[in-house]
C-alpha cells in the first residue's frame, strides 16, 4: 500500500542502486568524470578568453557549450555522488532543492540543442556568404544569438517546470538518480495531463526546430560545396562543420536513447545510468573534438607546452 504525504518539503531520492563491493567504483568514476569535464571545458573557456586569435564569433558562440556543460554536471554530479555514499533512507533533498535540480538538468539539455543552433547559422554565414561574414557576424549579432539560445531555452523550462510547481504532492520519493520534472508532477494525485501535453509538444517542437535547422543548414552547405571549385572552400567547410554535426550527433543519440528507454520498464536502472551518462559523455567529448579539430586551438596549445630555450650566459 503506497504511503501518502500531503505537500511534504522533504523528498527522497532512489539514486542508483549500488551494491557495498561497487560503490567505491561508481563513486570514483563519477568524481573522475566530474574531475575531467571541469578541468576540459573551464579549460578551453579559460584558452579562447587569454588568446586573442580565438576571438571570433565561432568560438565566442562555441563558448556557450562548456558554460552550460559545467553548470549542468555541476548541480548533478556532486549531489549524486554524496547519495551513492549515503544509505537509501538518508538520501534527502528539500523540495525547491529538488525544482532547481530539474530546472537546471531541463535548461542544460534545452540550451544544448538552442546553442548548436545559433553555431549552425555562424556556419552557414561563413560558407554560404563569406564575403559578408564579418558584416552579419558582428559582437552585437553574436551576443544577440547568445542572449536568444539562453532565452529561449530559459521560457520553454519556465512553463515546464511552472505547469508542475503549480500541483499539489501527495507522495514524497523520487524514483530517479537526480530531480527531473517528470520525478516531480509523478508527486502528484492531481490530473497530469496538461503536463503531459505540453512536455510532448516541448519535445516535439525543440526537436523538429533544432533537426530541422541542421538539415536546412547542412544542405544548403553541400550544395554551395558541391557548385564550388574552390578546394580550399570545401576543406574549410568540412572540417568546421564536421566538428560541429560529431558533436550535434552526439546530443541527439544520447537524447534518443534515454526516450526509447522510457518505453522500456524492465531496463528502468539501464535508463537511470543512461539519463546520467547524457550529460557526461557529450560534456566530456565536446571540449576534445574542438580542441583536435581546431587549428587555432592546436597552435596555441604547441605554443604553450613548448619547452622555452635557456640561453647560457657565457
Amino acid at each position: 500500500m503506497e504511503n501518502y504525504t500531503l505537500n511534504s518539503f522533504t523528498l527522497q531520492m532512489e539514486g542508483l542502486k549500488v551494491t557495498e563491493m561497487s560503490m567505491h567504483h561508481v563513486f570514483f568514476f563519477f568524481l573522475f568524470s566530474y574531475l575531467v569535464i571541469m578541468i576540459l571545458n573551464v579549460g578551453i573557456v579559460v584558452l579562447i578568453i587569454i588568446d586573442r586569435s580565438l576571438h571570433q564569433p565561432m568560438y565566442l558562440l562555441f563558448c556557450n557549450l562548456p558554460v552550460n556543460d559545467v553548470l549542468g554536471n555541476t548541480l548533478m554530479l556532486p549531489r549524486l555522488m554524496s547519495d551513492i555514499l549515503r544509505p537509501p533512507s538518508e538520501r534527502l533533498i528539500s523540495y525547491y532543492e529538488c525544482v532547481l535540480q530539474a530546472f537546471c538538468s531541463h535548461m542544460s539539455g534545452t540550451a544544448s540543442h538552442t546553442v548548436l543552433m545559433i553555431m549552425a547559422f555562424d556556419r552557414y554565414v561563413a560558407i554560404c556568404n563569406p564575403l559578408r561574414y564579418s558584416a552579419i557576424m558582428t559582437n552585437r549579432m553574436v551576443m544577440k544569438l547568445t542572449v536568444s539560445a539562453w532565452g529561449v531555452a530559459f521560457v520553454l523550462v519556465g512553463v515546464l517546470l511552472g505547469l508542475t510547481v503549480r500541483l499539489s504532492r501527495c507522495r514524497a520519493y523520487i524514483t530517479n538518480p537526480y530531480c527531473d520534472n517528470a520525478s516531480l508532477f509523478k508527486l502528484s494525485c492531481e490530473s497530469v495531463v496538461i503536463n503531459n501535453i505540453y512536455g510532448l509538444t516541448f519535445t516535439v517542437v525543440l526537436f523538429t526546430a533544432s533537426i530541422g535547422s541542421i538539415v536546412l543548414t547542412y544542405t544548403r552547405i553541400t550544395l554551395v560545396c558541391l557548385t564550388s571549385k574552390n578546394k580550399s572552400v570545401n576543406t574549410k567547410a568540412l572540417k568546421t562543420c564536421s566538428t560541429h554535426l560529431v558533436v550535434y550527433l552526439i546530443m541527439l543519440f544520447c537524447g534518443m536513447l534515454i526516450v526509447a528507454l522510457h518505453r522500456f520498464p524492465q531496463y528502468s536502472d539501464q535508463r537511470k545510468m543512461s539519463a546520467i551518462l547524457i550529460h557526461i559523455i557529450p560534456s566530456s567529448l565536446n571540449p576534445i573534438i574542438y580542441g583536435v579539430q581546431s587549428k587555432e586551438i592546436q597552435k596555441f596549445l604547441s605554443k604553450f607546452f613548448q619547452p622555452k630555450k635557456i640561453f647560457s650566459l657565457s
